[in-house]
């Protein structure tokens, strides 16, 4: 049996950062098949690193995610690993959540990510200054377009079908 992780990850106080907190919620509310488990992470860099080190076939993550297109967008990236060694090695902030510092962290430990996709949402607002709380209307519209995208993406890993689903390499 297949291991799938969905990941949600967010500020619930920063106004459209809180996308994958609300998408993790309301997918955990529906049937899944066995082996798929939802979690919303909301900004636990640590929990999500070791998560993702326990054994799983697949690791979806869904996040707000600033691409420059129109807010409500939803994309589905496929991150360039490679990118990773690239970049400065920094710490994980325990009162944030970066997902590329998630990843490096995974590698730091000795750990793999394995098959990683992102179902990203263009936020309208984030508010990181003096906190808003709550999805713009944009964004709630694009909740339930996401989770259709993933429940085809884990009928697609559990299947191993060749992907219908095209992926783009946004850079996150």
């Amino acid at each position: 049996m297949k291991r799938i992780l969905v990941a949600g990850i967010g500020n619930i106080f920063f106004g459209d950062d809180a996308f994958g907190c609300e998408v993790a919620k309301q997918l955990a509310d529906r049937p899944l098949p066995k082996g798929v488990r939802v979690i919303d992470f909301g900004i636990r860099s640590y929990d999500l690193a070791y998560a993702m080190m326990d054994g799983y076939d697949a690791t979806i993550l869904v996040d707000a995610s600033p691409q420059g297109s129109e807010p409500g967008s939803v994309y589905l990236i496929e991150p360039d690993l490679k990118k990773l060694d690239e970049l400065q090695d920094e710490a994980v902030n325990a009162h944030s959540m970066n997902p590329v510092r998630v990843l490096q962290l995974v590698r730091s430990l000795g750990g793999t990510p394995g098959w990683l996709r992102v179902v990203g949402c263009e936020p309208a607002v984030l508010d990181v200054e003096e906190g808003a709380m709550g999805l713009s209307e944009k964004v709630r519209a694009a909740v339930a377009p996401a989770i259709e995208m993933i429940e085809s993406l884990i009928r697609e890993i559990l299947c191993e079908t060749g992907s219908t689903i095209t992926t783009s390499s946004v850079q996150m």
